[in-house]
């Protein structure tokens, strides 16, 4: 099947295209290279363009059985801060690309969502039945973009997967790609960061009503992930009815703990300051990954020591793979 990955030479992304070749699918990686890397997508065929550009789409979606969606803007603390730049891209400009791909007669879409559609959850494993009140704009965006999908499928026969996932972290194997934002606002390449002497991890509240008092949070590999997203794409082309499902490891994990696999890994405490909760933080999230199990026959098999494990030979690697891929 030919699929056109957007954000394809993300971190997300990358990972999903090379799911998806080792597959046996072709795959067009379509990315503005705004946050992306050219050498993410090394191998590939790769089309720089911009989801809201319809013109440059076209072209870039001849042939195209499918459509699988990374390219939105991610930091909540910034959508706070700028909500023009989420809903023009996360929405305004999403639209214009399930436009384009509907004209085109393309008729699967794997959508990257997120857990934060949920906002603070009414209960803990999270559900797909949980109500969906987003606390953030990012979060808004994401839903906006679900009920989309919901509309487009009903009205024109497309079918597609909202993946609604927790705390993505971790890195291929092969130590070639991974994580590599900035700013970097995720705890585990902070902590690694802690952990080599760069800076100091700050750890937001200790006070929390979870056992060590600090957030539990899901921390799912990005290679369980791209493994779902091939999946779900695969679930849709046998005729699969459209679906959304929560991605998680179903185990949660606390700050505490995430800092303890880090010393344990790379042999070095992580440097860190305590300072108060951040408004908004939630004690605990956790996905009941259920329904994706039973839908998709998948489950999440790498553990937090695997995804620190890779977090930290990406990062021993990724400064000479980014200095070259800026040449």
């Amino acid at each position: 099947m030919r699929v056109l990955v957007t954000g394809g030479a993300g971190y997300i992304g990358s990972h999903a295209v090379r799911e998806l070749a080792r597959r046996g699918h072709e795959v067009v990686v379509y990315d503005n290279l705004s946050t992306g890397y050219r050498s993410f997508a090394g191998g590939f065929e790769f089309v720089e363009g911009d989801i809201g550009d319809r013109e440059r789409l076209r072209p870039a979606l001849r042939g195209a059985q499918a459509i699988m969606h990374f390219a939105a803007h991610c930091y909540v603390g910034e959508s706070v801060e700028n909500p023009q730049k989420y809903f023009h891209n996360n929405v305004e400009c999403a639209l214009n690309l399930l436009n384009t791909a509907v004209e085109a007669g393309v008729k699967n879409f794997v959508f990257s969502s997120t857990c934060a559609v949920y906002g603070v959850p009414v209960k803990v494993p999270i559900s797909e039945d949980n109500p969906r009140e987003p606390i953030n704009p990012y979060g808004a965006t994401k839903l906006l973009f679900e009920h989309a999908l919901d509309a487009y499928s009903k009205a024109y026969g497309l079918r597609f997967a909202a993946l609604r996932y927790f705390n993505a972290a971790g890195a291929d194997e092969s130590g070639e790609i991974g994580e590599a934002h900035d700013p970097e606002t995720h705890l585990i390449p902070l902590a690694l960061e802690a952990a080599q002497g760069i800076r100091p991890i700050e750890v937001f509240g200790r006070d929390y009503p979870t056992p060590d008092g600090t957030c539990i949070r899901d921390y799912i590999h990005v290679n369980d992930l791209a493994e779902a997203h091939a999946l779900a794409l695969e679930y849709l082309a046998g005729g699969g009815p459209s679906v959304a499902l929560n991605l998680g490891t179903g185990q949660g994990h606390s700050v505490m703990e995430v800092l303890a696999t880090v010393e344990a890994v790379t042999g070095c405490a992580p440097d860190r300051r305590y300072g108060p909760r951040r408004p908004g933080d939630p004690p605990a999230l956790v996905a009941d990954p259920a329904r994706a199990q039973q839908v998709l026959g998948w489950k999440a098999r790498r553990s937090l020591r695997n995804v620190v494990e890779t977090a930290w030979r990406w990062m021993q690697n990724s400064s000479k793979v980014l200095a070259e891929a800026h040449g």
